[in-house]
């Protein structure tokens, strides 16, 4: 009933705040009424694409979707993190691709017709990402029309539509690709190199300079003489506020307490080992002792040598220097847990066993499959049995129904363990999660020696009492800390600890430093204000932080006070570098030999071989020389050149025209170019659309 009036409550204020928006939207502007709503309803979404906004729920299906196909093909419903960014990556792309990307094909005039895509998905031109499917592949690996058509006709059998959502992904994928492919065809089709273009591009990478030099460096001390106004600041802002696009990030201090445990609490781990101990040696009921006592539950997993390092080194040495017996504790000083082994089996086990199966289901499965032992036992053929009998047709490796292939205990369908240790050539049924199977073991590897060990192990965690007294310094600085930046540093001096300086923390943040899945600490940064502190934010159960805002970037052009010293450096560096040459210009004033030139500047003259316009890169040499020089006559002493390093005086000696770059080259090259040019379509559609991608808010 509580819960009932709370329910009731809250729709009552829902209901008046609706009313009570109706009410306004009489007296507000619209306009301002929409702006409001839109304000409420973007913190739900995940990001914008073409206009369109993209909500939280409407992300989260096609993630789902997603994770059904990802589960069809890999077989497993378990992803970790890795796998999940994936998923959610392979979504957010999808709507990409329909939101900006087929819009921007069909404004170009690119169109991918219902006749063409019956002839990509079934016709004479199918698609390769059908062709290179094994799931329409026949018993050679070869693409079948009729294992397409198969899978086609048997998803409107589907209850749990999962076939469905397979096939609308395919078609979905195969529609997309011809639109990139026809959009990359016009693309490079448009991007012609003419003979012109191709004749200058092997003049300037054939044509090279031999010239002599004399470089004075701009040296690091600070010229008090050179001013940058806040109008040429202001200025250079105006002029290029393109440079200065920057995502939403917060700078930030952080005082982090970590949970260890203390050494009473490594002492107290250590003495229940002791005691766990004799029965670990001696128990015959090893599975219910270690989930009772354990951190690690009986595997039945076949080790061999090495493999157990991992673990600790210390254990893999003593299981494999011994034949049986139980280790002893052995304690890892680097992380506070305590192990002991013991020996359970020792056996010769392969690495990997070939392996086929026919899958039974239903009542009588017990029954058939004793029925198929005894036909297989008269020589009767296993692949025609599986094609017969067998509820699942897509196991046929090497072209062989029934085969699943190698299985290693790695690759393991669950329930199959005994496969490992089963004899070649003799069928058996086994019942696992999916049915009774009948297996049977064709060939394995070599036979190595195994060991199968329990393991006791106990981590030393930190007591109620060492987390209360962790929590209590957390509080203590939390509390001093509390209402302002200048309370934060007043409670690091006063508590003794170290506060970690983190500038541009992005929504994306969630690992500080080694501290990972933090991503708590970065809600709060970015929900709040310059100045605030945090209360405490409990991250793993295992770290108290405390942190406050320093300073909010927010997304698009950062503003002049964000960037200004940057501009300041930039003008500073630029007006050092003309004043520097303008000395130079004035000391060597009436001197037209380069080793005089170098006496008077107290520097040396250099020699630069095959300098080259046309790779400004990779010489080691101001850009600024190389374009000068490329140009300047030759014989004569030229400069000073104020390069962004250093102040430049040279002579070139000689200009060759060599043929080492051909005209092969030059096409490769301008290949390269219109291939990467290619990649950069849909980053450039993107920026143009100004596509915003908020999904760190919410992952």
């Amino acid at each position: 009933m509580a819960i009932l009036q709370k329910t009731r409550e809250k729709a009552g204020l829902a209901v008046s705040i609706i009313i009570a928006l109706a009410l306004l939207s009489f007296i507000v502007d619209p306009g301002t009424l929409e702006s409001a709503f839109q304000m409420m309803s973007s913190k739900n979404n995940v990001g914008e694409i073409n206009g369109k906004a993209v909500s939280y729920m409407d992300f989260q299906q096609d993630i789902d979707n997603f994770t059904t196909v990802n589960e069809m093909v890999t077989g497993s419903s378990a992803q970790n993190e890795q796998q999940q960014e994936q998923i959610r990556n392979a979504a957010w792309q999808s709507l990409v691709d329909r939101y900006l990307f087929t819009k921007k094909a069909n404004e170009a005039g690119i169109r991918v017709g219902e006749d063409e895509m019956k002839e990509l998905l079934a016709g004479d031109m199918v698609s390769p990402i059908i062709a290179q499917n094994p799931a329409f592949m026949d018993e050679n690996g070869n693409f079948s029309k009729t294992a397409l058509q198969n899978f086609i006709s048997s998803i409107p059998q589907d209850a749990s539509g999962r076939l469905k959502t397979y096939w609308d992904y395919i078609q979905n994928t195969v529609g997309t690709q011809q639109y990139y492919a026809k959009y990359g065809s016009l693309f490079n089709q448009s991007n012609i190199q003419n003979p012109l273009m191709l004749k200058r591009a092997i003049a300037e990478n054939n044509n090279t300079t031999n010239v002599d030099f004399v470089m004075v460096p701009l040296g690091y001390a600070q010229d008090t003489t050179i001013k940058v106004s806040s109008a040429e600041i202001k200025k250079y802002y105006d002029d290029h506020k393109d440079m200065f696009k920057q995502n939403a990030s917060r700078d930030i201090e952080y005082v982090v307490f970590e949970v260890k445990p203390s050494q009473a609490d490594i002492n107290a781990t250590s003495e229940s080992m002791d005691k766990l101990y004799e029965e670990f040696s001696t128990t015959e009921g090893m599975k219910s002792f270690l989930a009772k006592n354990s951190e690690m539950s009986l595997d039945e997993r076949w080790y061999k040598d090495g493999e157990l390092n991992v673990i600790n080194s210390d254990l893999n040495a003593f299981v494999f220097g011994n034949a049986t017996g139980t280790s002893p504790i052995i304690a890892d000083e680097n992380t506070n847990v305590f192990y002991a082994g013991r020996i359970m089996e020792t056996a010769q086990i392969p690495d990997s066993v070939y392996v086929r199966h026919i899958l039974l289901r239903g009542t009588d499965a017990a029954t058939k499959a004793d029925s198929l032992l005894g036909v297989l036992a008269k020589g009767e053929n296993f692949s025609n049995l599986a094609a017969s009998f067998s509820d699942y047709t897509q196991s046929a490796a090497d072209g062989e129904l029934g085969s699943i292939g190698w299985m290693t205990q790695n690759y393991m369908i669950p329930g199959f363990e005994s496969v490992l240790t089963a004899q070649v050539g003799k069928p058996y049924s086994i019942k696992t999660q999916y049915g009774t199977h009948v297996v049977e073991v064709t060939k394995r590897t070599a036979p190595v020696t195994k060991k199968q060990v329990a393991i006791l192990e106990k981590t030393a965690l930190a007591s109620g009492e060492t987390f209360n007294n962790y929590y209590s310094q957390a509080s203590k600085f939390a509390k001093i800390a509390a209402g302002s930046y200048q309370n934060y540093l007043a409670a690091v001096d006063s508590c003794g600890v170290y506060s970690h300086p983190m500038n541009g923390v992005l929504e994306s943040t969630s690992s500080y430093g080694a501290i990972d899945q933090a991503k708590e600490v970065t809600r709060w940064i970015f929900d709040n204000k310059v100045g605030k502190v945090s209360p405490i934010i409990t991250v793993n159960n295992n770290f108290f932080f405390v942190t406050t805002v320093k300073g909010i970037h927010k997304e698009g052009i950062a503003t002049i006070e964000e960037v200004k010293d940057m501009i300041n450096q930039q003008l500073y560096s630029e007006k050092l570098s003309v004043k520097a040459a303008e000395r130079v210009a004035e000391r060597i004033k009436g001197l037209n030999d380069l080793q005089t030139i170098a006496d008077t500047l107290h520097s040396v003259v250099s020699s630069g071989v095959d300098v080259r316009f046309a790779s400004l890169a990779g010489q080691g040499l101001d850009p600024m020389f190389i374009g000068a020089a490329s140009v300047a006559p030759e014989g004569k002493i030229c400069g000073p050149v104020a390069g962004a390093i250093g102040t430049y005086v040279f002579k070139v000696n000689s200009r060759e025209m060599e043929s080492f770059f051909t005209e092969d080259d030059a096409k490769n090259a301008a290949t390269q170019m219109s291939s990467y040019n290619a990649q950069m379509i849909l980053p450039v559609m993107m920026q143009e659309a100004d596509v915003k991608d908020h999904r760190a808010r919410f992952f």
